[in-house]
């Protein structure tokens, strides 16, 4: 029932509610995003448990340090089992990634958040649209020798053009049509993201805050099914 593609973002406020939401879902989500909400209340411990479970696991930690502090920290998360990890895709950061992961682990860059649209970059000080510079991150992710990024379903097409098969290409930023946008600025529906070249969505609140989330997954699984 379940498609390894959908990461649910357990993006809740403790460890215990995210245990009850993997237990509501049951088999219609096997794959789970853990980020920083949840890392300083024992993230890295519940993505061990999830593992243990056949869960699929993205730990979305967004790494980004000096060289051997990164390597190192990716060394450690290996031991986890999880399948994904997050780092800023600046290259030195990804190469010590690179460097650092064994095991069953992928690293992948987050390129421009989903929650960015072009006057925040102005405003941040880039002189790039959203696009160029996510193009231009991709280039050097796949130059660092990770293993895919984190971008918006918006430049999918586009990247999935630049990079072999095997590249991942996650993207959160997800929503069915009818879904309150929320925070996010560059969004595509499930399918749309998926035949753009998506390799996996991430999908958060259209699923953990609806009333029943386990109907609001399938929703999710028949759109990607189109």
């Amino acid at each position: 029932m379940s498609d390894p593609r959908l990461y649910v973002a357990l993006d809740l406020p403790s460890i215990e509610l995210a245990r009850d939401m993997v237990r509501r879902l049951g088999d219609a989500v096997i794959s789970y995003k853990i980020g920083l909400q949840l890392l300083p209340l024992g993230g890295a411990e519940f993505g061990r448990e999830l593992a243990a479970m056949g869960k699929n696991v993205f730990l979305d930690f967004k790494l980004h340090d000096i060289d051997a502090t990164v390597e190192k920290a990716t060394r450690s998360i290996s031991e986890i089992g999880a399948d994904l990890l997050t780092v800023h895709a600046r290259p030195d950061v990804m190469r010590a990634a690179a460097k650092g992961r064994s095991g069953n682990l992928k690293v992948l860059g987050v390129t421009v958040l989903t929650s960015l649209d072009e006057q925040a970059l102005i405003d941040i000080g880039f002189h790039h649209t959203a696009e160029e510079l996510v193009l231009h991150r991709v280039r050097q992710a796949f130059e660092a020798g990770i293993d895919g990024v984190v971008s918006s379903p918006l430049e999918a097409v586009k990247i999935r053009a630049m990079v072999p098969r095997n590249f991942l290409v996650v993207t959160p930023g997800v929503r069915m049509a009818q879904d309150d946008r929320g925070d996010q600025k560059r969004i595509a529906t499930p399918s749309s993201a998926l035949k753009s070249g998506a390799s996996h969505i991430v999908v958060g609140r259209p699923i953990t805050q609806a009333n029943s989330p386990r109907d609001a997954a399938l929703r999710i699984l028949e759109d990607m099914a189109k």
